[in-house]
């Protein structure tokens, strides 16, 4: 399994709208990066979703339930969608400033890349973030 951060506008897509949807298609990803990070996602991934804008913070969990694939409503193979479900909101969003404050979080693609809409996730990141979230095993 691995770890994602997905990163959204809540005005467009926030993780509220996640959970009563039940399940969505993650489309939007046009960065090339993003898009090599998209595609080797597996299904089992776990992602937290992250609310970009004003409120800067990791707010709930979610799993991949597809592997990439093409997206259905363009034209172009290279633009590729995942499935996701929600898991679990987060007992207590993660803020960036508080990612950015710890040195542990120094080499993270979310505080070196902050542009960047889909972030992998070391093992121990994800242990760190979660324990910061007061999500236990």
């Amino acid at each position: 399994m691995r770890y994602w951060i997905l990163k959204t506008e809540p005005e467009h897509y926030s993780y509220a709208d996640l959970v009563r949807d039940g399940a969505t298609v993650w489309d939007g990803v046009a960065n090339s990066v993003a898009l090599k990070h998209m595609r080797e996602m597996q299904p089992g991934d776990q992602a937290l979703i992250y609310h970009t804008g004003a409120e800067r913070r990791a707010v709930g969990l979610a799993e991949l339930t597809s592997a990439p694939y093409p997206d259905p409503q363009l034209g172009d193979p290279k633009l590729i969608v995942v499935d996701l479900r929600p898991l679990q909101p987060l007992p207590r969003p993660v803020e960036l400033t508080a990612i950015k404050a710890d040195p542990f979080f120094a080499e993270f693609a979310l505080v070196r890349q902050g542009r960047l809409s889909v972030v992998p996730v070391t093992p121990e990141q994800w242990a760190r973030l979660m324990a910061m979230a007061g999500v236990s095993d």
